[in-house]
């Protein structure tokens, strides 16, 4: 692909990724995502042939660049980058996939159809929360006794605050409590 079709792809997802934020995953068609672009159908249709996979790029592409965050960062710092940025992603509602995330997983897995790509999306975060928690423990940064298991109940305290936001409201200040619950039991004092 040339760097003015990858350049052309990179703008469509980004687009896109901001219809599915504002409209969910079941109400976006084709013609939303055009208009949004502001490029013909044709257009679209060279880069992706339906809304499901302008919408699994765009998940896709969210879990890129996690797996770097050990390079040149301390275990430590790596962890508040990462949580940092689940963090934005719980209140940043505007540019937030969790509802068509959500909508997706009903509509797809209610036959079971498509269960390995959010599977996979999940297991994404859950793979790169391990390594640096494995890292600090290693290292004696961070004390962790099952890192697996503990990335795991992390991303679920993080889900969870997802729904909250999303439902009856979470406050800033009510996010970082529980993220600095999480940090309080992982770092090792000096």
């Amino acid at each position: 692909m040339s760097d003015k079709a990858a350049k052309k792809k990179q703008f469509i997802l980004d687009t896109a990724r901001k219809v599915f934020s504002e409209k969910g995953f079941k109400n976006v068609t084709m013609k939303d995502i055009v208009e949004a672009c502001d490029i013909s159908r044709g257009g679209l249709y060279i880069y992706f042939d339906s809304t499901e996979a302008v919408f699994l790029e765009c998940l896709n592409a969210s879990d890129e660049g996690s797996n770097d965050l050990l390079n040149g960062h301390s275990a430590g710092d790596a962890l508040a980058i990462f949580l940092n940025e689940l963090k934005k992603e719980v209140l940043n509602k505007d540019n937030d996939l969790s509802v068509a995330v959500y909508e997706y997983l009903f509509l797809k897995y209610a036959d079971g159809e498509n269960a390995d790509v959010l599977k996979n999306h999940y297991a994404a975060k859950v793979e790169t929360l391990t390594k640096i928690l494995e890292e600090g423990s290693d290292s004696g940064e961070l004390y962790c006794e099952d890192c697996a298991l503990t990335a795991r109940n992390i991303m679920y305290t993080l889900e969870g605050l997802k729904v909250a936001a999303h439902t009856f409201g979470i406050t800033e200040k009510e996010v970082e409590q529980n993220l600095l619950y999480i940090l309080s039991g992982l770092i090792v004092e000096e």
